[in-house]
């Protein structure tokens, strides 16, 4: 019976450090911080963005030069 006793209690503390540990691990985590270098996807995004804006002004301006609507006057100074 002793020796059961001291199974059962060897058991219980295992279980409890395995449980805390996996919740120290929780607990512990670094906090989110400035990242010496930006976030790529971030960035991709971004540029994406930007380029599908530059698309469509060109688009904008194409469509204006092929009108025929558009008048240039120099002006000497």
């Amino acid at each position: 019976m002793n020796n059961e006793k001291r199974w059962f209690v060897l058991l219980g503390l295992n279980a409890l450090v395995i449980v805390s540990m996996i919740s120290w691990q929780s607990w512990a985590a670094p906090p989110a911080a400035n990242l010496p270098f930006a976030n790529a996807v971030t960035q991709r995004e971004q540029m994406i963005q930007f380029l599908k804006e530059s698309n469509q002004l060109l688009k904008e301006q194409n469509t204006l030069l092929r009108s025929g609507k558009l008048k240039v006057e120099i002006v000497e100074k």
